[in-house]
């Protein structure tokens, strides 16, 4: 039995989850073009379309997260101290490159 379009629906959250992650993958794919780019012409429109992507991708983000589709785990201070911490080692040694 062939299912039509009407057969199958996708609930709040699956569309949302699906229009979320669709925007993430628009934003990879702005950011690979945009460091591609070789005129400034086309890095400046990849940069205001990967702009509004992030946009859009937040706006989803806060819905889905105000209808509890979402969990946002706060990060332990240690966890944030320790990658800190390694970002900023990595910053010193690309610096004394």
């Amino acid at each position: 039995m062939k299912q039509s379009k009407k057969d199958i629906t996708l609930s709040e959250k699956d569309a949302l989850q699906d229009l979320l992650d669709q925007e993430k993958l628009l934003m990879t794919y702005y950011a690979g073009a945009y460091t591609e780019g070789s005129s400034q012409a086309f890095r400046k429109a990849i940069l205001k379309n990967y702009t509004a992507h992030a946009e859009t991708q937040f706006d989803v983000f806060e819905q889905m997260l105000s209808r509890g589709y979402y969990e946002v785990q706060p990060a332990a201070k240690m966890m944030i101290d320790q990658n800190m911490e390694k970002f900023e080692k990595i910053k010193k040694q690309i610096a004394a490159n």
